[in-house]
Order: structure tokens, then sequence, then C-alpha cells
């Protein structure tokens, strides 16, 4: 079969590697269908993560299964699944908990020894513990496919970012990021009852899908302007909740410095810099929370699930450019360029 390897920055391949193939009797082989380049796999592009030459990549696939191991219950040959982007056992505390991110048997995919997503096939580790079974008819939906995708990760991920920042009806919002999960932060954020969304960003593209995702206002300003704009917005007092989908030292400050005192920010960008942007005794004086961290999306696929099928939220337009295999790399240039916001890739 072939699949994306990364070998060096900047140096994405698409290779054969070997078929995979039932090892564990709790194993599937998965045919994928769609598969996307996650933001946080600019990271390895870029040479700012560790990756081994040949590795392979991509963590966010859905597709049908071709092949299920022995003591696998709930899956069979032709069924059309969604992975989320750690594999877990489903049998752990942790996974009862709903927290399939700290699995002790749990991993990511395109971690060393895995398959990656960006590819025509893998092997899916816990089988039972990890897929969501889809309807069989959406496979031949295309914009449903496109849309359910996004319940592997970006999905899921905004929506613990709303959780995390403690939105409710009626609460005024400040998302900062305008990337896929940041956008997908917005539609969450809605879906919950927010009143009042503002979006940080300053691309016109990105932030004209955050106002169809439900944003009610747009701050296109950075930093201390930034800062002054949601204060603006909001009588001098800062959003209830607040949406980190960025990671850098700058956002975090950002968002600290917008959320209104008794307010909770949620955070789900990926921590890089050389600093937190936290400044506790600020945060301890306002009584502003910190919750988020990686996103269990295993756990909220069941209550995200019927509102993709109902078409009642419809987070597809994150998708922006669609690339076959052989285009993966291109694709991957375009987001680093960011003349692309999220890549699907239909293998």
């Amino acid at each position: 079969m072939r699949a994306t390897t990364i070998h060096a920055p900047f140096d994405m391949r698409v290779e054969d590697v070997p078929d995979p193939v039932i090892q564990d009797s709790t194993d599937v082989v998965l045919r994928v269908l769609r598969a996307c380049i996650c933001g946080s796999d600019l990271w390895a592009y870029r040479g700012e993560s560790a990756r081994q030459p040949g590795q392979r990549i991509g963590h966010e696939f859905l597709g049908i299964v071709e092949a299920a191991g022995s003591d696998v219950t709930g899956f069979a040959a032709g069924d059309l699944v969604v992975a989320p982007f750690v594999w877990s056992d489903g049998t752990c505390e942790y996974c009862a908990e709903g927290l399939q991110t700290s699995c002790p048997r749990g991993g990511f995919w395109g971690s060393v020894g895995s398959d990656g997503g960006q590819g025509e096939a893998v092997r899916v580790p816990f089988a039972d513990g990890t897929l969501v079974k889809l309807p069989a008819d959406a496979a031949s939906d295309d914009h449903l496919l496109t849309a359910l995708l996004a319940l592997s990760d970006v999905l899921g991920t905004g929506h613990h970012a709303a959780l995390g920042a403690g939105v409710k009806p009626g609460s005024t919002v400040a998302v900062v990021g305008d990337g896929a999960v940041g956008l997908c932060g917005v539609l969450a954020a809605k879906r919950l009852g927010a009143e009042r969304i503002i979006a940080l960003g300053r691309h016109t593209a990105r932030t004209d899908i955050a106002r169809a995702f439900g944003a009610t206002d747009v701050v296109a300003e950075r930093g201390e302007a930034a800062e002054a704009a949601v204060r603006e917005l909001t009588g001098g007092q800062g959003a209830h909740g607040v949406i980190e989908a960025v990671g850098t030292e700058q956002s975090m400050r950002t968002a600290v410095a917008i959320t209104r005192d008794g307010g909770s920010i949620g955070y789900v960008g990926v921590p890089h810099g050389s600093g937190t942007g936290l400044d506790l005794s600020f945060m301890f004086d306002r009584n502003i929370a910190l919750r988020g961290g990686v996103a269990p999306v295993r756990a909220y696929i069941p209550e995200l699930l019927p509102d993709v099928l109902a078409g009642t939220i419809d987070p597809s337009p994150v998708f922006d450019l669609t690339v076959d295999l052989d285009g993966v790399p291109a694709g991957y240039k375009s987001m680093e360029d960011r003349t692309a916001l999220k890549v699907l890739v239909k293998p």
C-alpha cells in the first residue's frame, strides 16, 4: 500500500509501505476513505517536533473495516467507522472516566511503530475501544463524509475547549485562534448556547467561516490592541469563557487578559514556544480558571455524531482544499504557506 512518510523537515513523501495485517485479536484493518492534515502535523513538518526518517504521519481518518480480529465484537468487514486521534482499550479506569487520551495501552497514530492516517489503510489496535460506527449510507454522501471526518479531531477538540471555557447558555465567549480548531471552538460554543462569540483572527476567509459558525464579532488586532478591543466589546469586563486554540506564549497571554473575573480559559492549542504566558498571581487575584489539554475526542463522538448526521452542526467548511494521496506533500506546503486552512485527503 501507499502512505505518507516524513523524512526530514519539509520532506514529505508518499511511498510504498507494508500492507497492514491483523497482529492482535483485538485489531481491525481499515481502508481509509477520508483523511486530512492537522495544524499540529506542521510542527513535525517544520522540524520542531522530532520524527524518525520514514515515520508515518496523520491522525485523522475514517474508512471501511476490511478485516477484524477474532476478539473484535463491535465491528465486521464492511462497516463504516471513524477513528479518534488516539487509540484506547476501552476497559481501563481512564477510558471509563472518558479520558481515553490517558489510556495506558493507548497511543497516537503515526507514533513510532504505528500506522498513520494519511495513507490507504491502517491497522487499528483495540478496535472495540477506539472506533465508532457510522451509518453505512454515509459512505456515498461526499459532503457528509467530510463533516464526519471532523469528529476524528477538530470538532471534538473545539468542543473540549468550549467545555473547559465553561460555555453555557447566555454566556459571552472569545476564541483566540482562527485555525480549524478555533473555528470548531466557535461552532461548539454556539452549540452550547453562547449568546455572544468574539472570534480573534486576521484572515478574512477564516473569519467569514467563524461568522457562519456563529461568531457575532470579529477582532482582527493582536496583542494589547486585541485585548483592548475585546474589553471594549464587553463593557470593560472581558469574556466569561475564552477558548485558546493556538498554544503560543502570546496567545495564552491574550487569553488570560481578555477573560472576565471569575471566568474560565479552555486551552487546546498544543503548547510551543519559550514560555506559557501565564501569570498565576494575576489569575489568582481574578479567580480565573484554566482547563483543557489533549481532547479525549472518543468520549465526545457519541454526543456530537447525531448533530452532524442531522446537519444541526456542519464543520465541513474548515476543509478548504482537497488532494489525493499524491497531493499530500503539496497540501502540507499549502497549510504552511497559509493558503489552505485544512487539507482534506481522499486516498
